[in-house]
């Protein structure tokens, strides 16, 4: 313990130097905003940064993009609350809840369950990062492929099960949301799948057209065509803080988020994402108000942003302690470690404990800078549901359409966000929900790449899934529930059956 405080002492030392600290806070700043902005994401914004870091020092460089990171985390459940658009992909799970806050006149209170959920989820993520990171990376290193597999399919199951209405819609939309992300070029064989003969499909269908469009540009054409909706977003805001009751209740959803959010951002392939749905699962079968889901549970926003945020700072464990990125942003970190010429790993505590040390005291000063940052702007944020809506609608449509095209300069995208955004008002008609798609877009592609590895390891041997302790415990609780869901069903059947 004293050899971790005097090394969090060092660390402080150098991350409260000025020049680190003004990076951090810059970091903090463009992740905000990018998070505010659907359609950027901190992947593309780090990669269109990494020129600048070559003329940084190492510290300063890291610090400066890792906040980038974490205050994208931030940022994303501000659009994702008071309009409907997931800035990010793990403040999908935010929209379901936050955005029925924000129709019921508490917009004020989902922002502060946020930023104060992500500021404690966020802080204990950095001491886990500080304290527990080899031991926890020892953890994540024993799930074997057909872990993975099942602990997603386990997700899959859970998704289903806990949805609105028909389980049976449902389990169709995640099993459409899976196909969906099989599109493309399989990247083992060269074969193209599902693309129709469309060249601009070889590369899949991006995950912004699809979650823009079936969350954002759907719901304005529903409120285009319910006047009386519209005026819930304009007549009234509410307090800007929480209630004492929506206090207690946020209170251990925040907690339960940040442990979730604390294991599964050291799995590799998992982060703030799988964190987030996680959570949410969690808090439909275990929070005190989960009669209330569906309408603006507290619990649906606390959960969510409290486990990305965790995650997002633990997903370092395994890049400071082993090397190895745990997602898409932490792989851009490492290519920015090498180009300053550091190698990641077990032996850069010792070789590099200014930039170790430096990184994770600046991740707690960020949090910090996120928090004096984000609550002051609750009351700008939630000035934007003022705005009568027929101005307010045009606007955010221009602003999609440019966010989507630019991640690639393709107007193939802005059709395919237009196509989804028919297909999501569709699904809203038919009373489908939208969410087991987008989770089975989002854990189809790695279900699969981990079905194949645990398949190639195994030999073609299917019982690998039912011998590996881990997965066949993650099969069994997923039985379990299609069977606690299938046999009231069945068992009402077979009374109506007897009483004819």
């Amino acid at each position: 313990m004293e050899l971790l405080l005097t090394n969090l002492a060092h660390g402080f030392g150098v991350a409260l130097s000025l020049q680190n600290l003004s990076f951090a806070l810059l970091g903090a700043l463009i992740g905000t905003a990018i998070g505010v902005l659907p359609g950027i994401g901190p992947v593309a914004t780090i990669s269109l940064l990494l020129p600048i870091t070559f003329g940084l020092p190492a510290t300063t460089a890291i610090i400066m993009l890792a906040g980038i990171f974490y205050g994208a985390q931030y940022g994303g459940s501000t659009t994702a609350i008071l309009l409907n658009l997931p800035g990010e992909v793990s403040s999908v799970v935010t929209t379901l809840e936050g955005y029925k806050m924000a129709r019921n006149g508490r917009a004020g209170a989902a922002l502060a369950t946020a930023a104060i959920g992500s500021f404690f989820a966020g802080t204990v993520g950095t001491v886990l990062v500080a304290a527990s990171g080899p031991l926890l990376t020892q953890v994540a290193l024993s799930f074997g492929p057909a872990d993975y597999f099942s602990l997603m399919l386990l997700g899959l199951i859970i998704a289903s099960v806990l949805a609105q209405g028909s389980v049976i819609k449902a389990i169709g939309m995640v099993v459409f949301g899976v196909a969906l992300g099989l599109v493309g070029t399989d990247v083992q064989t060269g074969q193209q799948r599902f693309t129709f003969g469309i060249p601009e499909l070889s590369d899949g269908i991006g995950f912004v057209p699809v979650a823009m469009g079936m969350f954002g540009i759907a719901e304005i054409v529903l409120n285009l065509e319910r006047p009386e909706s519209r005026s819930v977003l304009t007549a009234k805001v509410g307090s800007l803080w929480l209630t004492r009751e929506e206090f207690s209740r946020a209170t251990p959803a925040v907690l339960r988020g940040t442990i979730v959010g604390s294991f599964l951002g050291i799995l590799p392939g998992g982060g703030a994402a799988l964190a987030a749905f996680g959570s949410y699962m969690m808090e439909r079968k275990m929070s005190r108000g989960r009669h209330q889901f569906g309408s603006g549970a507290i619990e649906g926003v606390a959960g969510p942003e409290a486990a990305n945020n965790a995650a997002a700072q633990t997903s370092f464990i395994p890049l400071l302690t082993l090397g190895i990125p745990s997602n898409a942003v932490m792989a851009l970190m490492v290519g920015a470690l090498i180009i300053q010429g550091i190698q990641p790993g077990p032996r850069m505590v010792e070789a590099q404990p200014d930039l170790f040390w430096g990184l994770i005291a600046s991740m707690w000063i960020g949090n910090l800078m996120l928090l004096v940052i984000n609550l002051p702007l609750i009351g700008m944020w939630v000035k934007l549901l003022q705005v009568p809506y027929k101005y307010l609608y045009p606007a955010i449509l221009v602003f999609c359409s440019i966010g989507v095209y630019s991640l690639n300069n393709n107007v193939f995208d802005v059709y395919m966000t237009v196509l989804f955004s028919v297909f999501g008002y569709m699904c809203n008609k038919l009373k489908l929900e939208a969410a087991p798609l987008l989770i089975g877009f989002v854990l189809g592609p790695m279900m699969e790449e981990h079905l194949r590895r645990a398949m190639l390891l195994s030999r073609g041997d299917p019982m690998v899934f039912l011998e590996r302790p881990i997965s066949a415990t993650m099969l069994g609780i997923g039985t379990a529930a299609l069977l606690a869901m299938a046999l009231p069903a069945l068992r009402k059947g077979k009374d109506k059956a007897m009483a004819e």
